[in-house]
């Protein structure tokens, strides 16, 4: 935690923040990179990527700001910055996500207990990515990377991937 802590200038206390506020106002859930770094073995990453509510998300935002980080509304999301972060943090406000929070499990992350998208829940996650066209390549190849990683540790989940990955991951 303490590398994370200097690597992004003040992440983990921004994260626990960040999480401190999640839990006052309603269901929340961590989703992507984070998430699939409770699964297997971890990587390193900038992001936290969440699922809140949609209905809490303006009181959300309010606090956020009130407690000093900077916002930006976007059309399927919303970013969050500390001052003098590194940490960036992102709130999905795509409908497929919304029922993460009732399935979330959880774990330990940087220290912290946090509701984390179940491993089925992650992996969907993942293959919407993956499959997004819009989507640079450096971040499709990341989720790629992510989906292999969990399909090595939990090969059930193979039968939720389009068959070039499977074909791929069979190869392996």
């Amino acid at each position: 935690m303490e590398a994370y802590e200097l690597a992004t200038q003040g992440g983990a206390t921004d994260f626990a923040r960040l999480i401190a506020a999640f839990e006052l106002f309603g269901p929340y859930c961590l989703i992507d990179g984070l998430a699939v770094n409770c699964y297997v073995e971890p990587v390193y990453t900038l992001d936290a990527d969440l699922v809140a509510i949609a209905a809490s998300l303006p009181e959300l935002i309010a606090h956020l700001e009130a407690q000093g980080f900077k916002t930006e509304v976007h059309a399927h999301s919303v970013n969050a910055l500390a001052p003098g972060s590194e940490l960036r943090i992102q709130f999905t406000t795509d409908e497929r996500y919304q029922a993460f929070p009732s399935r979330s499990v959880e774990a330990n992350v940087l220290g912290i207990r946090v509701k984390i998208a179940c491993r089925e829940d992650v992996t969907q996650g993942k293959l919407w990515a993956y499959g997004d066209p819009h989507r640079r390549l450096s971040k499709r190849k990341k989720d790629e990377l992510d989906l292999i990683r969990l399909a090595e540790a939990y090969p059930e989940l193979k039968s939720l991937y389009p068959s070039e990955l499977r074909e791929q991951l069979d190869r392996g």
